[in-house]
């Protein structure tokens, strides 16, 4: 494994990708809460809202992770 390979992680479009996964897995917790919402599921509504405060934790992690990259970004502010 190349040295650029080994640090993607902590890279920009690394983060980028992150990100952009714990996103997507968005969807299927938004499907889960909808089901269980339908069929008075009180337990598995329960486990959707656990799913999406950990969603909404590892992107904010994600998005603390990118900014100390990017200080030098007027973008990121």
């Amino acid at each position: 494994m190349t040295k650029k390979a080994k640090n993607f992680k902590k890279s920009k479009s690394g983060i980028y990708l992150s990100m952009g996964t714990t996103a997507f897995g968005a969807l299927s917790v938004i499907k889960q809460a909808r089901k269980a919402r339908e069929e008075s599921d009180t337990l598995r509504l329960l486990d959707a809202g656990v799913s999406a405060a950990a969603i909404i934790t590892g992107l904010a992690i994600l998005y603390r992770e990118l900014k100390r990259l990017g200080d030098d970004d007027v973008l990121l502010g």
